[in-house]
């Protein structure tokens, strides 16, 4: 499955290195012909595509490396530190666009466009369209950001080169030139693109948010096992695209013993991997009351005095034992709220509706939906 991405992001980029050399020579050649700052600054912009597009290679190939002794979860990440060169590159390109575009606003130089110059501009915007169309497809369907990055970045070319053909129209038509100013709409329009790419991956290193499809998901599958009675705080460790890793806490019920226990949780993490890829490193246990209607009247009250507040989005975990007067339960806290004086809130309101009991309340962060 992964060298099969591999391939595939692969052979899209040599594509795209191809097709973007050939759009920065035609162009290139358009623009000096016609001394066009818009076209020029168009091939240089098609220049760092193809250099993203080398990146993307070398990150592909990096991160596809197999564990090692060194590194024993693999290289993926490798793949966001290439996201993170090609959005610099992207933003290089448009710093560079626009200082060149704004001497050319300060010291403006008439353009001369042929006929023959009109025809590659608008070939060129037509290549770049199903080039773009193709590489986001593809990195969608590889899950590659980088792939994605760039198969976005050159549909946004082809608006941009569109607009580029159209100050060139408009010049040929009335002899006004807005060659600079289109340059700086350009160069503006990339920055834009570059900085929204870095932070996309800067929130991939940084660690962003559980996928809620995923996460509902896995959930489906740990819950179709007969005996599981909930699935919890489940989190996952993202080490590069494909490669997830999580834990998850199941509710089982109280009269299992630790073989019953131990053969279901083994098969939740078989069906979760099956199912989702998701390799489960961890799967925690709590114990479900099933044989006491005060424990059910108990957790009832706790219940519903708990998620009284605004702030506690879930309450979970919950045991009571009658016998020796202990009650235990989680609770999602809002990011909010304040999770110190929300444990501190509830021990009060618990512990007044059953000061007899010892208590306690383990807040959980609210990491996915």
């Amino acid at each position: 499955m992964l060298a099969d991405r591999e391939k595939t992001i692969v052979k899209v980029s040599i594509i795209g290195i191809a097709v973007n050399i050939l759009l920065v020579v035609f162009k290139a050649f358009v623009g000096l012909i016609s001394n066009s700052i818009a076209v020029i600054l168009d091939a240089v912009n098609n220049l760092s595509d193809a250099l993203s597009s080398v990146v993307t290679i070398i990150g592909a190939k990096l991160g596809a490396k197999q564990p090692d002794r060194k590194h024993p979860l693999g290289y993926g990440r490798i793949e966001y530190l290439s996201s993170m060169i090609v959005s610099a590159l992207v933003l290089y390109a448009g710093l560079t666009a626009l200082v060149e575009s704004v001497k050319g606003i300060m010291k403006p130089e008439a353009a001369d466009y042929s006929t023959v110059s009109i025809v590659i501009i608008s070939v060129a915007i037509a290549v770049k369209l199903l080039l773009g169309l193709y590489v986001k497809g593809q990195g969608n369907k590889v899950n590659s950001g980088a792939l994605t990055a760039s198969g976005s970045d050159a549909l946004f070319d082809a608006v941009l080169s569109a607009s580029v053909l159209a100050s060139a129209v408009i010049y040929l038509v009335s002899g006004v030139s807005l060659e600079a100013y289109v340059g700086v709409i350009i160069a503006a329009f990339i920055i834009k693109a570059g900085i929204e790419m870095m932070i996309e991956t800067f929130n991939d290193i940084i660690g962003k948010r559980e996928d809620a499809e995923l996460t509902k998901e896995l959930k489906k599958v740990v819950c179709e096992e007969e005996t599981v009675m909930g699935a919890y705080d489940v989190t996952l460790f993202n080490y590069g695209p494909g490669r997830n890793y999580g834990t998850v806490h199941i509710e089982l019920p109280d009269n299992l013993n630790v073989n019953d226990v131990d053969r279901i949780t083994r098969r939740v993490q078989a069906n979760v991997y099956q199912k989702t890829g998701v390799i489960l490193t961890g799967v925690g246990v709590y114990s479900f009351n099933t044989s006491d209607d005060e424990a059910a009247r108990i957790r009832s009250t706790v219940s519903k005095t708990v998620l009284s507040h605004d702030w506690a989005l879930q309450m979970h975990g919950f045991y009571t034992d009658i016998e020796k007067k202990t009650i235990r339960f989680d609770v999602v806290v809002s990011f909010d709220h304040d999770r110190i004086d929300a444990v501190n809130t509830l021990y009060k309101e618990v512990s007044a509706l059953y000061p007899d009991h010892e208590i306690l309340i383990i807040p959980d962060i609210d990491v996915a939906d």
